[in-house]
Order: C-alpha cells, then sequence, then structure tokens
C-alpha cells in the first residue's frame, strides 16, 4: 500500500473552483444567495475535512461531492415542517413588519368565524395553484405534503430519489408562492 499524502490546496478553491460550483448549486435551489451560504459551507467543510482526501477523485469531485450533501440537507431542513404552506408576503402583525408568514388550518376548535374563512379561503387558493403549476409537481406536492405520504413509497411510485422529491417540493413551493401572491395575496 502506498504512503503517497494527497494533496489538496485550500488557497485555490476559490479561484479553481467557485464558479463550477455555483452553477451547479443555482441549478439546484435557485436563489443566488442561498447557493453562495452552500459554497460557503462546502468550502468550510471541506476545509474541516481535508485529511479524509484520499485522492480517490479529483478535488473538484471530492468538493461537489460535500456540496450535494449540503444542498440535501437545506431540502431536508426546510422540508421538515410537514402540513405547513410557506407564503412569501408581508403582513402586519401587531404592528410588527415581517416577511416570511407560515399559515396552517387551524384546529376545529380554535378560531374565530374570520380565521376559520379566511382558512377557507386560502386552501381553496392552494388547490387552485396546484391545478396551475407544472401537474407531476402538484402530484408529487400533495402526496407529500397534504396526504402524508412516506418518502420511499412516493420516489418508488415515481420512479424518483429522495433528492429529486425534495427539488420538486421546492418547486412547486415557489410555483404555489408566486400563484398565491399573484392571486390571493393582491
Amino acid at each position: 500500500m502506498s504512503s503517497k499524502a494527497y494533496k489538496i490546496n485550500p488557497n485555490k478553491w476559490v479561484d479553481k473552483y467557485s464558479d463550477y460550483l455555483f452553477n451547479y448549486a443555482i441549478g439546484r435551489v435557485n436563489n443566488r444567495d442561498i447557493a453562495k451560504d452552500l459554497i460557503s459551507e462546502t468550502f468550510l467543510a471541506g476545509l474541516k475535512a481535508k485529511r479524509n482526501f484520499k485522492g480517490n477523485a479529483t478535488e473538484r469531485t471530492w468538493l461537489v461531492a460535500i456540496l450535494k450533501r449540503k444542498i440535501i440537507d437545506y431540502y431536508r431542513k426546510i422540508n421538515s415542517k410537514k402540513g405547513k404552506a410557506e407564503v412569501k408576503i408581508n403582513y402586519n402583525q401587531s404592528g410588527r413588519e415581517g416577511d416570511w408568514l407560515e399559515e396552517q388550518v387551524a384546529a376545529k376548535s380554535t378560531g374565530n368565524a374570520e380565521d376559520k374563512i379566511l382558512n377557507t379561503e386560502l386552501r381553496e387558493a392552494i388547490f387552485t395553484c396546484l391545478d396551475e403549476i407544472n401537474p407531476k409537481h402538484a402530484k408529487i406536492f400533495k402526496e407529500k405534503t397534504i396526504d402524508n405520504r412516506p418518502t420511499k413509497v412516493i420516489c418508488n411510485e415515481h420512479n424518483i430519489t429522495a433528492s429529486n422529491l425534495w427539488v420538486i417540493i421546492h418547486r412547486a413551493r415557489t410555483a404555489l408562492a408566486a400563484c398565491l401572491e399573484e392571486k390571493w395575496l393582491n
């Protein structure tokens, strides 16, 4: 067995790989700031794990593998709150402004009549918008977030990976948010 030490040069990562990693990330998260954050996390993780680099792949391939895991972790994190519809809006609550409002249908025993009407209207708007987005994305979104079907079952039925599932869910949420902003919030 060779005792050859594989050299990597973290000082050149930004110059050599940041553009490639950015293009890879932006195609999967569709958000420049998130892509930049994921690349920063990738470089940091690479620095921490540089002793584990065995030279079985190129330095770039090794960094892409780290980035892939960061992207998967990102989607797991944003999709960990099941049953919630995330809508980007401005709202005024008790005089405070906010950018993100997560609405969840209230329990049947709570809320006043106005809240129930708003929840019903929101539910109807969500289902109307689901009819207007990519049909495959809408179907998978409904199965995962509304019907709470297991990831493995959905992946097997649609012949997709878990990573693909989370990308589809993200794209569906993005399309829903745009549709709701246009049709329900205005």
